[in-house]
């Protein structure tokens, strides 16, 4: 697969006044995962944090805008809409949600976050982004994008009876879940470091921040392209079966840290 193209990133100036910023994704929101939801909502009440960054796979699957009158998606909607009482929220969409549109973005109280943005918060700049565009390796996904990502797709899709779209997405996630079987977590794509540092230097910011992996680390990235580069990958949240993780990256004067919400 070749090199995917810089595109030219947004750029997001946070406020004088934000003291502390938390990054989350990879949420994965079912109405089969009730500890999950519950542990977002109390972390959504009680954070700290002047605003908080979705950066995609916010939902398991989403096949419309309409899907929010789904009483789990309502919740949900109604979630995010008391969160953004008192902070600040912003969404960008992953491979599992990318039809994620402006009425739903509009009922979580939210903001639309492009992928990438870069974000200038401390005196530094990071460049957000879910990552699955850059999992050079995962080529039969990066062909599934490519057509999906088409206006012309989506609209023949969205056509269709919402139950039928949810129907397909769960045969979708059935077949996903098929495949994720058959690789053990460590042979997953990740993401390509040479085109991620050339994403990072196209932006001027020595730090990424994405998640979709699955593989939460921060690493030290040096390259012709970033000289002294950090990636932060962030964890994915599941509470509802073995292996319990739910982690938030939380970004201050001081640094970044991991804060687990288990």
């Amino acid at each position: 697969m070749g090199k995917p193209p810089f595109p030219t990133s947004e750029t997001l100036i946070a406020p004088p006044s934000w003291r502390c910023i938390d990054f989350i994704s990879d949420l994965h929101l079912h109405e089969d995962l009730p500890k999950t939801t519950a542990a977002l909502a109390h972390y959504l009440d009680t954070t700290p944090a002047d605003a908080v960054f979705l950066l995609g796979d916010i939902f398991e699957a989403w096949v419309g805008d309409d899907m929010r009158t789904q009483p789990y998606e309502q919740r949900c909607a109604d979630m995010f809409a008391k969160a953004s009482q008192r902070t600040r929220l912003f969404m960008m969409v992953g491979n599992r949600d990318f039809l994620l549109g402006p009425d739903m973005v509009a009922a979580c109280g939210a903001e639309h976050l492009p992928d990438p943005t870069v974000l200038c918060a401390f005196g530094q700049r990071a460049l957000l982004m879910h990552g699955d565009e850059l999992c050079l390796a995962d080529e039969a996904y990066l062909r599934f994008r490519a057509q999906v990502r088409q206006p012309a797709w989506q609209q023949t899709f969205l056509a269709a009876p919402l139950t039928a779209r949810l129907t397909q997405a769960q045969q979708m996630r059935n077949a996903s879940q098929m495949h994720q079987k058959t690789q053990a977590p460590e042979q997953w794509a990740d993401v390509d470091e040479a085109s991620a540092g050339q994403w990072m230097a196209a932006a001027h910011a020595p730090t990424l921040i994405h998640g979709h992996t699955h593989h939460p680390q921060t690493q030290s990235f040096g390259s012709e392209q970033v000289a002294n580069g950090v990636r932060h990958v962030l964890s994915d949240w599941d509470l509802d079966h073995a292996h319990p993780r739910a982690e938030v990256l939380r970004w201050t004067a001081e640094g970044f840290v991991r804060v687990s919400w288990r």
